[in-house]
């Protein structure tokens, strides 16, 4: 694995149904989804611009909220940091790599 990757928490506030499930799409080429509107990425740096810019031509900036929460490099993430209360949602192991 590589020693940039970092995991990014994604959630959006998208009202219109055809926009969100054109952010949906985007985001599940780059992560898993543990909510119905939060997703959990790992990636390079490069790939997460490359995933902001296309989340960028989706949404429509008056209406529409996309929060990115850098948790750190990946290798550093532990349970402490990323945690579950209740049922869980399984994340890929190592995260979905994606330079």
């Amino acid at each position: 694995m590589r020693d940039d990757v970092r995991r990014v928490p994604v959630a959006y506030d998208v009202p219109s149904d055809r926009r969100r499930s054109r952010v949906a799409k985007k985001l599940l080429k780059y992560g898993d989804r543990i909510q119905y509107s939060v997703f959990v990425v790992d990636a390079t740096p490069a790939k997460l611009l490359r995933m902001r810019a296309e989340l960028d031509e989706v949404i429509d900036p008056d209406e529409d909220s996309v929060l990115l929460c850098d948790v750190g490099l990946l290798a550093s993430v532990d349970a402490e940091r990323f945690s579950y209360i209740g049922l869980t949602r399984t994340i890929t192991p190592e995260g979905p790599l994606v330079a």
